[in-house]
C-alpha cells in the first residue's frame, strides 16, 4: 500500500485517513511479530553488546515483551564518549552544507518510517496512534527546522565591521565538541531526535541515552541516523541504568555539553554537576511543568472544556506541558466543571493502538502507584468530580490503566496544586477575579506552559502581559497548554522549567550548541 500524503501534527489529530489507519494496524501487527528481539547498542558505527540485558515490556499489557536491551556499564559510556571525541575533528570540519544534507536525509527516513515507528512508540509508551505518529513526524520537522536555521544564517558565519580596508573581521559560531542527549519516556522520538539533530547539524558529535522505559524508540532513531550515512562515532547509542551509564554521561569530563529532558531534581543535579567542572559547560535542561489554565467569565466554555481535557488527558497527562491546574471565575465555574465531566465521561480509555481510543495507560508501574497516591489525597482533602480510580478488569487487567480524573474543592494551599503529578489528574478551582487567578497561576516553581480562555481581546492581552511561562496559548480548543510544533510554536520554560530561556523548535535553539569565535585577519 502506498503511504497516504497526510501529515499528522498535534493540531491535526482527527484528520487521519482510512488508509493511514489501515497502515497503522498493519504496522502494529508487524511490531508484535518482532516481540522478544534482542537489540544492541551502537558505538563508533558498530553494534555492541553487554554482558547483561534488561527487558522492555509494554504498559498496555505487561505480558508483551517488546525486546531485550543491553544493560550498558560506565565503561560502555566511556567508550561511546571516546568514539564521539575521535569523530569530532572530522565531523566539525565537514562543511555545514554537507552536515545539513545528511541530517535532511535522516529526517526523510524518519518521515518515511513514521507509521512503523509510530506503532512501536504506541506499544512502548502507551500513547494513542495519532499522538505516536505526531511524535515521530515532529522529530523529522525539528531536524529540518534546525537545518533551515543553518542555511538561513549561512552556517552562523557573519561579517563584522572593519577597522580599515585591511582588516577583515568575522563572527563565527563553532561546535563545542562531544554532546550528550538524555531523553525522557514520554516523547521518546522528538525529545531525542530533536536535540540530537540540533547538536549534529551544528557540528557536535552525539552520545544518546534514552529513558530505560523506551529503548526500542531509541534504537529506531539510531537506525535512521545510521542509514542516513552519518560517519562512525558521530552518533552513538547507549542503554542501561541511569545510576551507572547515565551517571557516566554527566560526570565524564570528555562531555562538552548536555541536553536533558526530565524531572526538576535530576535536571538540577546535572546542572550542578556540570558547574563543578574545570570550566562552565552548557547544559540545556527542560525540567517539567505545573501548567495552569485561566478561564474568564467571558470565555467560550465549550472551547475551554475541549482545550483543557485534550491537554490534561492526552498521553495520560504524562506531558510536562499537560494542563494540571484550572482557575475559573466563580460565575462560570459550575458550568465549566459540568462540561469537563461530560467530555471526560465520553473519553475512550484502553489499548491506544486501537483507532477509537484516546487515552492509554500510565507508562510504568511507578506512575501507576503515584496515581493511586495522588487520587487518595484528592479524595481525602477535596472532591473527585470524575475518575479517581485504577482500571483492573477485562482488557485493563495486565496494563497500567487509570481513569482520567477531575478534582474539585481542593484547598488552594494543598500540595497537589504545586507538585508535578505527570498523570491524568487536573484540579479545578473557582476564583473571585482574574487577578487572583493570575496570582495563583504564577505561584509555582515552574513556568513552562499556560492557557487562557476569554472572548475579550483586552483580557487576552492582559493575560499575555502577566503570565510567567515560556509557552502560552489563548483560546486554543485543540490544546489549552499543549501542542507546540517546530517553526509554529516554540517550546521551552522559565523558572524551574528550563535552564536557558531559548525554546526548542525556535530560531534561537541551534546556537546553544555552538560558541562564538571572533576572527580578525589583517592584510
Amino acid at each position: 500500500m502506498t503511504k497516504p500524503k497526510i501529515k499528522i501534527t498535534y493540531s491535526t489529530l482527527s484528520t487521519a485517513s482510512p488508509e493511514l489507519h489501515q497502515m497503522f494496524d498493519e504496522a502494529v501487527e508487524q511490531a508484535k511479530a518482532r516481540f522478544g528481539t534482542t537489540y544492541p547498542m551502537f558505538i563508533n558505527g558498530e553494534e555492541r553488546f553487554a554482558d547483561q540485558t534488561f527487558e522492555d515490556r509494554s504498559p498496555i499489557n505487561t505480558d508483551w515483551l517488546l525486546g531485550h536491551f543491553q544493560k550498558g556499564t560506565a565503561e560502555h559510556g566511556s567508550e561511546a564518549l571516546q568514539a564521539a571525541r575521535a569523530a569530532f575533528p572530522g565531523w566539525s570540519h565537514t562543511p555545514w552544507q554537507e552536515r545539513v544534507a545528511l541530517l535532511r536525509k535522516a529526517a526523510d527516513l524518519i518521515s518515511d518510517r513514521s507509521i512503523a515507528i509510530g506503532a512501536a512508540v504506541a506499544l512502548e509508551v502507551g500513547k494513542n496512534r495519532l499522538e505516536s505518529i505526531g511524535d515521530v513526524e515532529e522529530t523529522a520537522d525539528l531536524i529540518r527546522y534546525y537545518c533551515d536555521q543553518m542555511e538561513a544564517n549561512n552556517g552562523f558565519v557573519r561579517t563584522m565591521l572593519p577597522e580599515s580596508p585591511k582588516h577583515h573581521n568575522t563572527s563565527i559560531l563553532k561546535p563545542h565538541g562531544v554532546w550528550v542527549v538524555i531523553s525522557p519516556f514520554n516523547f521518546p522520538f522528538a525529545l531525542a531526535g530533536g536535540p540530537s539533530g540540533g547538536a549534529l547539524v551544528a557540528g557536535n558529535t552525539v552520545v544518546f541515552k534514552p529513558a530505560s522505559d523506551t529503548p526500542l524508540s531509541g534504537w529506531l532513531l539510531t537506525e535512521c541516523m545510521r542509514d542516513a550515512g552519518l560517519p562512525a562515532g558521530v552518533f552513538n547509542f547507549v542503554t542501561g541504568p541511569g545510576s551507572t551509564i547515565g551517571q557516566e554521561m554527566i560526570s565524564n569530563e570528555q562531555v562538552d555539553g548536555i541536553t536533558f529532558t526530565g524531572s526538576y531534581d535530576v535536571g538540577m543535579h546535572i546542572i550542578k554537576t556540570f558547574a563543578g567542572g574545570k570550566w562552565p559547560r552548557p547544559c540545556i535542561a527542560e525540567m517539567g511543568g505545573k501548567n495552569a489554565v485561566i478561564v474568564s467569565a467571558k470565555a467560550d466554555l465549550d472551547k475551554a472544556a475541549m482545550g483543557i481535557t485534550r491537554s490534561a488527558f492526552g498521553l495520560s497527562g504524562q506531558k510536562c506541558s499537560a494542563a494540571s491546574r484550572v482557575y475559573v471565575e466563580e460565575s462560570v465555574k459550575d458550568a465549566l466543571l459540568q462540561k469537563l465531566v461530560d467530555l471526560t465521561s465520553k473519553m475512550a480509555v484502553g489499548d491506544p493502538t486501537r483507532q477509537d481510543v484516546f487515552m492509554g495507560p500510565a507508562a510504568n508501574k511507578g506512575g501507576y502507584k503515584d496515581y493511586q497516591r495522588f487520587a487518595e489525597l484528592a479524595a481525602r482533602d477535596g472532591k473527585i468530580a470524575f475518575g479517581g480510580h485504577v482500571m483492573t478488569e477485562g482488557e485493563y487487567a495486565k496494563g497500567y490503566f487509570v481513569a482520567p480524573t477531575i478534582i474539585d474543592d481542593l484547598p488552594l494551599e494543598h500540595e497537589l496544586w504545586q507538585v508535578e503529578m505527570f498523570l491524568p489528574l487536573v484540579a479545578v478551582a473557582a476564583v473571585p477575579s482574574l487577578e487572583v487567578a493570575m496570582r495563583e497561576a504564577n505561584n509555582s516553581a515552574y513556568g513552562l506552559t499556560g492557557g487562557f480562555f476569554s472572548e475579550d481581546k483586552e483580557e487576552a492581552q492582559w493575560y499575555l502581559n502577566h503570565i510567567e511561562a515560556g509557552v502560552v496559548y489563548v483560546n486554543r480548543a485543540g490544546g489549552a497548554t499543549t501542542g507546540a510544533w517546530p517553526g509554529y510554536q516554540t517550546f521551552g520554560g522559565w523558572k524551574g522549567s528550563g535552564s536557558t530561556g531559548k525554546n526548542g523548535g525556535g530560531p534561537y535553539y541551534v546556537q546553544q550548541y555552538m560558541h562564538e569565535q571572533s576572527q580578525t585577519v589583517v592584510d
